[in-house]
């Protein structure tokens, strides 16, 4: 009975041991930042690296200009949009052959206007920052204008030439609003 008794209490430190030893594991990966700790300090490096940077038509991240435009129109105003150099900006433009294109777009996060393009664009996803002025495709079929920084996975078409954070938000507006991209 005795040797029983010393059985089950070896049991049971043994699992005891055991737990303390998962639950360790179990806390040392929490300490691990999360990747939502990591987007953060890595939007606050590309933030401080792009402070300099103006709306007004440069390439931001080192991405590449096409040397080639489009023409955008919020309203009444129709602003020029250099296009960045990658298949994206090319499909739109074959789609652009066509005819000018007119996009309903709605306010996200304020932050941002975005609407669908009924067609799916080949995808150039890369983590970037993304400015104000910035034309962005997302999730290769959306089209997002951005007003305010933001970091995430997406493909950039293009940036609109020669516009401030302010005249770009008085365009947009506050609400829905439609935008029809068009050959120059």
């Amino acid at each position: 009975m005795k040797n029983g008794r010393i059985l089950v209490i070896i049991i049971i430190l043994s699992i005891l041991l055991a737990s303390c030893d998962a639950a360790e594991q179990i806390q040392s990966s929490d300490a691990l930042p999360t990747e939502n700790q990591i987007s953060q300090t890595s939007n606050e490096d590309t933030t401080t690296e792009n402070e300099d940077k103006s709306v007004e038509g440069e390439s931001i991240d080192g991405e590449e200009e096409v040397g080639g435009t489009m023409k955008l129109k919020i309203g009444e105003e129709t602003f020029n949009v250099t296009l960045a150099d990658n298949s994206s900006a090319e499909a739109l433009m074959e789609m652009l052959l066509n005819g000018p294109i007119s996009i309903d777009m709605r306010d996200y996060a304020s932050m941002e206007k975005v609407g669908s393009l009924a067609t799916a664009l080949p995808r150039n996803d890369e983590q970037i920052t993304a400015e104000p002025g910035d034309l962005i495709l997302y999730q290769g079929d959306s089209l997002v204008i951005y007003y305010e920084p933001n970091s995430w996975n997406f493909t950039r078409i293009g940036k609109i030439d020669n516009i401030t954070t302010e005249e770009l938000k008085d365009a947009l507006g506050t609400g829905d609003v439609i935008v029809t991209l068009s050959q120059d």
